[in-house]
């Protein structure tokens, strides 16, 4: 992974890469309320990350080219999504939770990739870009 990384293996982990998105987003210009969304969308899969698979890591690489933004790169090794368009459907939970998380994630963010394999672990890949 480019760029900084954080282990997110407890539940403090989770506030470090908060803080980690945000500083990256103030440091490329982002507004404070589009920061505080990124840091937003990364609390919500660093915490799936942490129910779901034990922890993993969240990579930070700062955009310039061809346009300036933010990405974030979530890897684990968890068990995997069984069925990825069920879990992006808004309500649907496992963990008994809102459901929130993912579909969440993907509408706060400009973009927002998702690949998971039952076994194997999930990777989700999200940019948001300065206005």
């Amino acid at each position: 992974m480019d760029g900084d990384v954080v282990q997110v293996r407890l539940e403090a982990d989770i506030l470090i890469a908060r803080q980690t998105g945000k500083a990256l987003a103030g440091q490329l210009g982002f507004s404070d309320s589009d920061a505080v969304l990124i840091a937003t969308a990364i609390s919500e899969i660093a915490r799936n990350m942490l129910e779901y698979a034990r922890g993993g890591m969240m990579g930070f690489k700062v955009l310039r080219a061809p346009r300036s933004g933010l990405e974030i790169r979530a890897e684990d090794q968890g068990p995997g999504i069984k069925d990825l368009e069920l879990a992006m459907r808004d309500g649907y939970s496992t963990g008994g939770g809102l459901g929130l998380g993912l579909p969440g994630a993907k509408r706060l963010m400009d973009e927002f990739q998702i690949e998971s394999r039952p076994g194997a672990g999930t990777t989700v890949v999200m940019r948001k870009w300065v206005p």
